[in-house]
């Protein structure tokens, strides 16, 4: 009988995730599941058909509930009736550009959806850690050089990034006021630019490159030398979701944590594009009147924490980042799009195993 491995210890366990529809849920929905946990998702409809929430078929085989994170009563309904032993919080509103389109909602999505969940979970009976992830862009941003680091200064010029420092104060205060004699942990999580196969959101680059390959158009890049932490998403899931294990009973594991690429190099979007266009067809120009919406050109992380507190390092090189997020793009018009992301979760964790990485071993 070979070794139990850490995520082994998901297996049989309630796991309540929030904002599962989306892109980054979806695919935590899909892993936890295969490792036996007992899912259930609290999210709002998945708003596109190619969504990976719905090409996985995942409202089949997940317990599913549709709500708001803003409807108090519904979620603390949700999570007494379901008494998890772990939660993970991943419902926002995640884009920029929206956020200047729509502040209050992105205020009360971000904050008060924060305050909602950390309030349900204080009368959840069997819960050992809460996992609220926030953003990279929680940060004040200063076009510094050098990766921010968690305890640098909170802020943000647009409404998402100040939402985001928002949270990060709530998610700070409750902890210290309602969770502090508590043996539930709460951690909080920032992680890099996410990309991988079954994100079409609007304004991001990723699913911008493949909806103009699909249409047979021609991208317009806003910024092509804007620098960001880029990662596929398996890579932060799984610092999230030993996270959560490791604080479970024990509180030195609280607090915030980054995750992103090795701070030693980051690429910017002229790169990602012409990383793609080495096996894919993409016809791109960088227009003059593009936005003046502010958006920063250069954006760091410093993964040194948990790198050395918990082993945790990014798996996955740049060509390697790229060739999963094509391939997971790629296979959307196959029949069993769910079995692929299974091999990428599969392929990722051999990896990890290789790299001699905590959480695999």
């Amino acid at each position: 009988m070979s070794e139990k491995k850490l995520f082994d210890k998901y297996k049989g366990k309630k796991v309540f995730i929030t904002g599962n529809t989306g892109f980054k849920g979806s695919w935590l929905s899909i892993w936890l599941k295969e490792l036996g946990a007992e899912v259930y998702g609290y999210a709002l409809r998945p708003s596109n058909d190619l969504d990976n929430f719905n090409v996985c078929d995942l409202d089949k085989k997940l317990n599913q509930t549709y709500g708001d994170v803003t409807d108090f009563e519904l979620l603390n309904s949700k999570i007494e009736s379901v008494n998890p032993d772990y939660i993970f919080h991943l419902a926002a509103q995640a884009l920029v550009i929206d956020s200047y389109n729509d502040p209050i909602s992105t205020y009360a999505t971000n904050v008060m959806g924060v305050v909602n969940i950390l309030q349900a979970a204080r009368s959840a009976k069997n819960l050992k850690s809460i996992v609220v992830i926030t953003s990279d862009k929680c940060y004040e941003n200063k076009e510094q050089v050098w990766g921010y680091k968690e305890n640098d200064e909170l802020g943000g010029s647009d409404p998402y990034s100040s939402s985001k420092g928002c949270a990060e104060l709530a998610i700070s205060s409750f902890r210290r006021s309602f969770f502090s004699d508590s043996p539930v942990s709460v951690v909080s999580t920032r992680a890099g630019n996410v990309i991988g196969g079954g994100d079409w959101s609007a304004n991001r680059l990723i699913p911008d490159i493949f909806k103009t390959i699909r249409a047979n158009e021609t991208l317009e890049i806003r910024n092509p030398l804007a620098t960001r932490p880029w990662e596929h998403v398996l890579e932060p899931l799984s610092g999230y979701m030993q996270l959560a294990l490791l604080a479970e009973n024990n509180k030195k594991y609280e607090g915030a944590w980054n995750f992103g690429p090795s701070t030693y190099r980051h690429y910017n979007v002229q790169e990602i594009v012409e990383e793609i266009k080495k096996t894919s067809e993409i016809n791109y120009t960088t227009p003059k009147n593009t936005s003046k919406l502010h958006e920063a050109n250069l954006l760091k992380l410093d993964i040194t924490k948990a790198a050395n507190e918990i082993n945790w390092v990014p798996q996955l090189s740049f060509e390697e980042t790229i060739r999963f997020t094509v391939e997971g793009y790629i296979v959307q018009d196959q029949e069993d799009i769910y079995e692929h992301r299974v091999k990428q979760i599969n392929e990722y964790t051999e990896l990890a195993r290789a790299n001699k990485t905590s959480w695999a071993l």
